[in-house]
């Protein structure tokens, strides 16, 4: 049974609500065949995220690790390929911090690639009904501070940890007042458990069609 850690975020920018957090909490509360999962909620603050993370490695000792961020007006669930060695913040975190160009890891290497079959990840989520796409970009905020965090973490001092992260849209709650995409938590949950099969179960990725054109 792989030992699999899921991390969502508290609400930040305003927000009453994270459905990252909402979606793991949903994740992790019905068993799953082969897999043994565990939940850890991370501030939404450079730095603080990181221990926080940290910590509950600690306290999991995982195998793999999926975090999972808000991407407010993105329509589908976005599988990360690519942290970046990058603090830009635009808007402050939720302590008021608000980094700008500045390395999350000084010295460390420019960018690390998602430790995950990001691909097939996306294609069992599109099997199984639900919209999915692959992403090239976690942006600068707390969300790739994160990503960038676990994947030198594992690259530095947890060989044969495996992670990556995944983007969900908003909560339809939360776009009522406001032309956005969204989708309910209860189907980002069962993406997530999706993704957490497909990474605990394969390595190697499929190939096929997943790059960009800009």
């Amino acid at each position: 049974m792989t030992r699999v850690l899921l991390t969502g975020f508290e609400p930040f920018g305003g927000e009453s609500v994270n459905p990252s957090w909402q979606a793991v909490q949903a994740a992790v509360a019905r068993p799953l065949d082969g897999v043994r999962l565990a939940a850890a909620e991370l501030p939404c603050v450079f730095g603080g995220a990181m221990d926080a993370l940290r910590a509950a490695v600690e306290e999991t000792d995982p195998e793999l690790v999926l975090c999972v961020g808000q991407a407010g007006g993105r329509p589908d669930v976005t599988v990360e390929r690519v942290a970046v060695n990058l603090d830009d913040a635009r808007i402050p975190d939720n302590t008021g911090a608000r980094p700008v160009d500045r390395p999350v890891v000084p010295g460390g290497p420019a960018a690390y690639f998602a430790a995950l079959p990001v691909k097939a990840c996306v294609a069992a989520v599109r099997a199984a009904g639900l919209p999915a796409s692959l992403s090239h970009t976690a942006g600068t905020f707390v969300c790739n501070h994160v990503f960038y965090g676990l994947m030198h973490l594992a690259a530095t001092e947890r060989p044969g940890l495996r992670g990556g992260f995944v983007h969900i849209p908003y909560a339809p709650e939360q776009v009522t007042d406001r032309a956005l995409p969204s989708l309910p938590v209860a189907a980002a949950a069962d993406a997530l458990r999706v993704i957490a099969v497909t990474a605990a179960g394969r390595t190697k990725d499929i190939l096929a069609v997943g790059g960009s054109t800009h």
